[in-house]
């Protein structure tokens, strides 16, 4: 297995530029601490590590499968409170909690979706919308149980240690990002989800002409979102040690779309890309003369950005550094002049 491995790594991923940066870059954060110990960039790290598997959730169903959910924080919030509030009353770790919230968010999405399902284009993402709105609205009526404004206060912690929540957190982003990237990987001889959902978001009507059920796979869509966004949302409560409305808000449904859409829509390292620029981005201003305006230079850059590169940034890099060979369909670095595998050639 292990040489199997090796002559994947040597083959699939050495020759092509855009997956060789990215195993530099995740192993980049795995040895981060060792450059150093301060305690706020590791936290800045960590979040946006949280932050990337509710990009890549939200990539999933709204980039892959066509299913545009401006609520997608409705996961967020349901795993985060799931998680805080069976830590209060029941007293269960967060290793426990965190994956019974997000198999409750993944739930509830896949209730909230029925209705949502019935309509389609600007109509689904306008009554997704409204979801988190009244789940907030839920909360906030019962203080007693959920803490209203004020949320869940002092909940377990994941580790006492920055370090160890760092390394909790990116081991578990790693995991889903892979997860998540098998299933909508389209050329994957194993796992199909990820034809059936280009299919879905390309032409729905002719999947289903082809005896796709289109209803199930876009259900199985939402219901995955729905998972890793409670994971998230569980993880982010338990980092912070409280949890309150604010997960449930329409500017983090927002946020999570231009992370997205800065990166690279249906391309799941444009999502991750995406979070781990304009997130630290964001928090480097802060404290600065530019505090105030954080939020407008961001934006701004966002927009220049998507005029020159309106497939988001590392979907340009991608095309930049990479040429996919006319014969055989293969990836290979854009300097080669000929196929690496059948010397088909590439100009």
């Amino acid at each position: 297995m292990f040489r199997r491995l090796l002559k994947d790594f040597r083959f699939g991923v050495l020759p092509v530029p855009g997956r060789l940066i990215g195993v530099i870059f995740f192993v980049f954060l795995f040895i981060f601490p060792l450059i150093t110990t301060a305690k706020y960039p590791l936290l800045v790290i960590t979040i946006a590590s949280i932050y990337a598997i509710f990009a890549v959730s939200w990539d999933l169903l709204s980039g892959y499968t066509g299913q545009v959910n401006f609520g997608h924080a409705l996961s967020f919030g349901v795993g985060a409170y799931s998680s805080a509030l069976l830590w209060k009353y029941l007293g269960w770790p967060p290793a426990a909690t965190i994956p019974i919230g997000a198999v409750g968010a993944a739930l509830l999405v896949v209730i909230t979706c029925f209705p949502a399902l019935r309509l389609r284009g600007p109509y689904l993402s306008l009554i997704t919308l409204a979801f988190p709105l009244l789940m907030e609205q839920v909360v906030l009526a019962f203080p007693s149980v959920t803490g209203g404004y004020i949320g869940v206060r002092k909940i377990a912690t994941l580790s006492e240690s920055p370090i160890a929540e760092y390394y909790i957190c990116l081991l578990v982003m790693t995991v889903a990002v892979l997860i998540m990237w098998k299933l909508t990987d389209a050329g994957s001889k194993y796992v199909r989800t990820g034809l059936i959902f280009h299919a879905i978001r390309e032409d729905e009507i002719a999947a289903r002409a082809t005896g796709i059920n289109t209803i199930n796979y876009k259900v199985l869509a939402f219901a995955i979102g729905g998972f890793f966004g409670g994971i998230a949302g569980g993880l982010f409560g338990h980092l912070l040690g409280a949890v309150g409305p604010a997960t449930l808000s329409m500017t983090l449904s927002f946020q999570v779309i231009m992370w997205v859409i800065f990166g690279g829509m249906v391309s799941i390292y444009g999502a991750v890309a995406g979070v781990f620029t304009l997130y630290p981005l964001e928090q480097l201003l802060q404290g600065t003369i530019f505090t105030q305006y954080r939020t407008l230079i961001v934006a701004v850059i966002v927009i220049v950005v998507l005029l020159f590169m309106p497939e988001g940034v590392a979907v340009w890099i991608r095309d930049k550094i990479e040429r996919e060979c006319p014969r055989c369909k293969l990836t290979n670095a854009a300097w080669r002049r000929e196929c690496r595998a059948c010397g088909a050639s590439l100009h």
